[in-house]
């Protein structure tokens, strides 16, 4: 009698210990973090940009059609290192410490990585790191040394020397990043949750494609944007000074045939085909490969309890101003594609127009792991609500952006900050290097540019100093200040 008494009681207590155990299994879903280097949201299908005619992503456009898609998805410094640590930190490059592609992520930071961890994640990291320090926070690792190469890709695994790199012959770079993530995940504990960010360095300049597409486009008349021929009148002239025109600054290596001597109508006309073709040929191996890691989780049973995030460390120019390359805060650079399916969380083909960042992706994995808290030195916010159609009333509407590489070398581009509203977009060139490792040390005179989104959507005509908007340049001034404040930018 005592002794079922005792069964009964322990009965009493374990239950719910069991039943919270499994409930906290239950909400600490898988996450796959899939990142492409320099991918535009024009040149995804589901985006609907004047090259959704031509542009080849099944797989993107498939997992839009079941996620939900961001129109307003944003980065606070459109540069590869700062961006890679403003996701991991979640942090603005003046906090983090990493504000051009020549400084390195401090070793000791405490990012996702380590935070997951602590949160019952197995971890790893593939593909592209590029922040000059061994990955650290993860349970395992395998990256490309600095930018990596796309044909015959070398990577570092963890545990070998600078030096210990292990070539992959007949390799492409993105099959071969899928090839490593998949063996991972059948090796993982699978007593554990994952997650993996999966890194891909296309479509990042040389644009070289897997020999499979090198055809792909072959034949075809790529549309082009309505400001390929843009004369930047009434812009500042230090934009007009950028060293990123279509065909006027690309090399040989860039288009892989002399460039020769045009017109400079002619030469932009005839190097963006080039360029397009070569930057869409890449993108189609991304998208591949991404179909081939959706079908994996699919086989193994992983789909409904895995949440994929398909994004990439930037914007990037595919013709807009004459422009390729990222580093300006103009639509195309600023914006960047994102993607989340979340099964039973996420509307299938939602579309969210909010104001998000880059910083909010590793407080939105800590909210949804189930972790105790998010750190207050991370300066982005929780989507999780966001995720699930519930957007909250005190949700951003303005972001603060800064790009610190001024005149950098190679591109000429001048360091600014701003913000961008739900209407506006507003920058300061203050043209200053501030002794940023990577900037030319000259000085330029300082310069304003302000966009009416709404009215004039791409971003043609400043009307920084017309008397009609006044009134909106004044609150926006203030609200300027008031983030700069916010995020503790003083310099």
């Amino acid at each position: 009698m005592l002794r079922c008494i005792l069964v009964g009681l322990l009965a009493v207590l374990v239950l719910p210990f069991t039943a919270n155990a499994q409930e906290k299994k239950k909400k600490q879903p898988n996450i796959i973090f899939i990142m492409s280097d320099d991918h535009a949201n024009a040149a995804i299908g589901a985006y609907g940009s004047w090259l959704k005619p031509v542009v080849k992503t099944p797989n993107l456009d498939k997992l839009a059609k079941k996620g939900m898609r961001f129109t307003s998805s944003m980065v606070t410094n459109s540069i590869c290192t700062p961006s890679r640590a403003a996701i991991l930190t979640s942090q603005y490059s003046h906090k983090n410490g990493v504000y051009t592609l020549n400084d390195a992520l401090p070793k000791s930071t405490t990012h996702i990585g380590h935070l997951l961890r602590l949160a019952g994640y197995q971890t790893a990291l593939i593909g592209k790191w590029h922040l000059m320090i061994d990955p650290t926070g993860f349970d395992y690792w395998n990256v490309l040394p600095g930018q990596g190469v796309y044909i015959n890709p070398k990577l570092r695994p963890i545990g070998a020397g600078p030096k210990e790199l292990k070539e992959y012959k007949d390799g492409y770079s993105e099959d071969v990043i899928t090839d490593l993530s998949i063996d991972w995940l059948k090796k993982r504990d699978k007593d554990k949750p994952f997650y993996l960010m999966c890194h891909f360095k296309a479509p990042h300049r040389p644009w070289d494609p897997a020999p499979r597409f090198k055809d792909l486009y072959k034949g075809v008349k790529i549309p082009e944007p309505e400001t390929l021929y843009d004369d930047f009148k009434g812009r500042s002239k230090q934009v007009a000074n950028i060293k990123m025109r279509i065909g006027n600054d690309f090399t040989d290596r860039d288009l892989q045939t002399p460039i020769g001597m045009m017109d400079n109508k002619d030469l932009r006309a005839w190097a963006y085909q080039e360029y397009l073709k070569r930057y869409l040929s890449c993108v189609a191996a991304v998208d591949e490969n991404v179909g081939r890691l959706l079908a994996f989780l699919e086989a193994e049973g992983l789909s409904e309890d895995t949440i994929i995030v398909y994004t990439s460390d930037q914007g990037f120019f595919l013709g807009e101003h004459g422009f390729y390359d990222k580093r300006l805060m103009y639509e195309p650079a600023l914006l960047t594609p994102l993607i989340v399916h979340w099964p039973g969380h996420t509307k299938a083909g939602a579309v969210n127009n909010d104001i998000v960042l880059n910083l909010d992706h590793a407080p939105t994995f800590l909210d949804v792991a189930g972790a105790p808290m998010i750190p207050k030195s991370m300066q982005g916010r929780s989507l999780k609500a966001v995720l699930e159609g519930k957007t909250p009333a005190d949700w951003r509407q303005s972001m603060y952006y800064r790009y610190w590489m001024h005149l950098d070398g190679s591109h000429n581009v001048p360091a600014h900050y701003g913000i961008r509203t739900t209407r506006y977009t507003l920058i300061h060139f203050y043209g200053k290097h501030l002794d940023m490792k990577g900037a030319k040390k000259m000085d330029l005179e300082p310069e304003w540019e302000l966009y009416d989104n709404q009215k004039d959507p791409q971003q043609l005509r400043n009307v920084y100093a017309d008397p009609v908007y006044a009134p909106a340049l004044r609150e926006l001034r203030m609200e300027m200040d008031r983030l700069r404040r916010e995020v503790g930018d003083d310099k």
